[in-house]
């Protein structure tokens, strides 16, 4: 299988929105969830939002209210709806299908090379 592959990364102004998309056509087969990771320079990788494949999902606090995942089925992608941008939302985002994921890691998982959000005030 190819590695996932992250878009949509792009530069945002804060309160303002973005809409990231990871491919991971063939990986709903033997993984159990998706989850989106982000990391800035000098700051500990941290977990995002996750969904599993019965569709449960696993924000941040730090992104309650403000991010959505979902997963599309027919297009066989999983979105990051990123609204009401705050600063600390820059970094590179990246996805991860796995067999487990968590807000803090991903166990299992095969990795999107990322895909950047600048934020910009």
């Amino acid at each position: 299988l190819a590695q996932p592959v992250e878009s949509g990364g792009d530069s945002v102004e804060i309160g303002g929105s973005l809409t990231l998309s990871c491919a991971v056509a063939g990986y709903w087969s033997n993984k159990n969830c998706v989850a989106w990771f982000r990391q800035t320079l000098g700051k500990k990788r941290e977990g995002v939002a996750a969904i599993t494949s019965t569709t449960s999902t696993l924000y941040a606090d730090s992104v309650k209210g403000r991010f959505t995942i979902w997963r599309d089925m027919a297009k066989d992608t999983v979105t990051l709806q990123m609204d009401n941008v705050y600063a600390d939302d820059a970094g590179v985002y990246n996805c991860v299908a796995a067999d487990f994921c968590y807000t803090d890691r991903a166990v299992g998982g095969v990795w999107g090379r990322g895909t950047q959000v600048i934020v910009s005030s």
